[in-house]
């Protein structure tokens, strides 16, 4: 008796079950993507007990004839791939033809479609057909999931709570609903509304809906295109920053997509904007042709490959980063309540549960109530000209950090090693692009001993230390000399400077990169030399200071994204103070 044999169709199902369904929010997924590209103007998700008791999808899409319904639940059975020349112009979410089998393998489905007059109804349970049958005339169709992997306890096991099942059905409805802001998203769990947007077309009343406006207030549009890709989103300003790259929203040509080179560039451009353990939100939008990528990589199809990906590395790169320039202002102290900091206690009870679980669904379970979008106009573009332009007169240093100044416009606080940091960083930054560049020699040549791993990386990147600025040979076993060093190290740190300096270079050992390795030396020195919290300096410091600090590229955050200036307006003091009550 031969060994091998061919897997019946149903085990050939489950298994691809494994693959293709991971938990509820995977179900969603699947079935709202048919939605989709059914061309449906409004789909509703309703959740029991957060899909682990029922799901069901409901849209007014094209529909199915009863044919075609009963067709949907094969193997590989698909209305989206005809030739094979097909797949490498794909334009719809699903085309695999392995979704609804899956589902229906590891589960009870029953489904109800309409195409023309006369509707179709069709229940299946564990991928074997139960009952087929006439139904009401609805145009579009609705498909209901229960008692999902009942028959594969394996599965079922793995599957997380309500809450955390909830969260991340959530998170993907949000997606949804901002890559394809032209359809109308509902999603309720047990009859209460989570996720409500009204499909208007508007990207940013999008963002409104589902962050509320005080985020959607801070979000700066941007628009750019290069020969191959078009991108369009909003990026957040560097005063609204998450724990996680959770809100890093990326879709390409309609689909969302975690993809690392695209996440990469988006957190590199906030790069001195923020610190390293926070990120921003951003939905970004990005076109190209079918044939400049390949979706067929991953069966969840969150994944992608993208050809010319420097070219749209260095797109996404210098879009956010223009725009992050041109919109940069002062914070005001005193920040008005987020929008959606009005949740009911339904929500609450689910945020309590997972307190101490991903921040995922913390910040993503929350009502977005249906209340007016303010306003349908784009926010103006602001050059970042406002700190330049104040007048500021020191008054004096509270507790040896912060620095008191004020105009007529209010009162003003700035971080004095913020500042200065701020200030060291640029001049540090300046001097290393520098094309000629001024030595001087040390009195007493230092020399540097290191292991014999660090000589050789020091070694083979010696012209770079050169090119610096630095006259340096090889002394003795594993050791080197220094006899001169570029005029711009700070006097009397130059062999803390120099150490500092060949440190970054070994540790950028085999990526080298010559911009991100001179960002790398201007902030290490910058923090080094500056002023330090509870360090008392004089009014002509503070003055000189301040006067720096004006004439900063961007004057309004340290290198490491921490503000440098914080306004308490004239308005802000009086409201502190209940001289004015509104």
């Amino acid at each position: 008796m031969s060994k091998i044999q061919v897997m019946s169709e149903a085990l050939a199902n489950k298994i691809a079950a494994g693959e293709v369904v991971e938990k509820i929010s995977s179900v969603v997924k699947e079935l709202c993507e048919n939605s989709i590209d059914a061309h449906a103007k409004n789909i509703i998700v309703s959740l029991l007990d957060g899909g682990l008791k029922s799901i069901e999808v409901i849209d007014d899409g094209d529909g199915m004839d009863r044919n075609d319904a009963v067709l949907s639940f094969g193997r590989h059975a698909t209305s989206k791939l005809l030739r094979d020349d097909d797949l490498f112009f794909i334009d719809t979410l699903g085309f695999r033809g392995e979704a609804l089998p899956s589902i229906a393998s590891v589960s009870r489905v029953v489904l109800k479609t309409c195409a023309n007059d006369l509707g179709t109804l069709l229940e299946i349970k564990g991928g074997k057909e139960e009952k087929l049958e006439d139904a009401d005339a609805r145009k579009g169709t609705s498909i209901q999931v229960t008692d999902l992997f009942y028959n594969t306890p394996a599965r079922l096991k793995y599957l997380k709570s309500e809450a955390s099942e909830l969260a991340s059905c959530v998170s993907l409805m949000e997606r949804l609903a901002m890559s394809h802001d032209t359809i109308a998203f509902t999603l309720t769990n047990n009859e209460r509304v989570l996720v409500r947007t009204t499909g208007s077309g508007n990207l940013h009343k999008c963002i409104h809906e589902i962050y509320g406006l005080n985020v959607s207030s801070k979000m700066v549009e941007i628009k750019r295109s290069n020969d191959d890709f078009d991108l369009y989103g909003y990026v957040c300003k560097p005063e609204i920053l998450k724990s996680n790259r959770n809100h890093f929203i990326t879709m390409v040509n309609d689909r969302v997509v975690k993809n690392y080179d695209i996440n990469r560039a988006i957190n590199d451009a906030y790069y001195t904007y923020k610190p390293d353990t926070k990120f921003p939100i951003v939905v970004l939008k990005i076109n190209t042709d079918p044939t400049l990528i390949d979706v067929n990589i991953h069966p969840t199809k969150q994944d992608i490959k993208l050809s010319k990906i420097n070219e749209l590395y260095d797109l996404i790169y210098n879009t956010i980063k223009e725009a992050l320039y041109q919109t940069l202002l002062i914070p005001d102290a005193i920040k008005k309540p987020e929008y959606n900091e009005v949740k009911d206690n339904y929500v609450e009870h689910f945020v309590r549960e997972v307190e101490n679980s991903t921040d995922e669904y913390k910040e993503s379970s929350q009502v977005t109530l249906d209340l007016s979008y303010e306003s349908e106009k784009e926010s103006p573009v602001i050059v970042n000209e406002e700190l330049k332009s104040l007048v500021l007169y020191p008054i004096g240093v509270a507790h040896g950090t912060y620095i008191i100044a004020q105009n007529e416009e209010g009162v003003y606080l700035v971080d004095q090693h913020a500042a200065q940091e701020r200030v060291n960083y640029e001049r540090y930054l300046k001097a290393l692009k520098e094309s000629v560049v001024s030595t001087t020699g040390l009195l007493f040549p230092i020399t540097m001993e290191l292991s014999s791993s660090e000589f050789l990386i020091v070694k083979n990147n010696i012209d770079v230390l050169l090119n610096m600025g630095f006259k340096v040979e090889e002394f003795g076993v594993n050791t080197f000399v220094f006899k001169e060093h570029p005029t711009w190290l700070k006097s009397g740190y130059e062999e803390e400077s120099i150490h500092k300096i060949v440190d970054i270079l070994i540790e950028n050992n085999g990526k080298f990169d010559r911009v991100k390795f001179n960002e790398h030396i201007a902030i290490t020195l910058a923090c080094k030399m500056s002023i330090k919290a509870n360090m008392h300096i004089g009014p002509e410091a503070v003055e000189e200071l301040l006067n720096e600090l004006v004439l900063c590229d961007n004057p309004y955050n340290c290198p490491h994204g921490r503000p440098t200036i914080i306004k308490f307006s004239i308005y802000d003091l009086e409201r502190m103070f209940k001289r004015v009550m509104n």
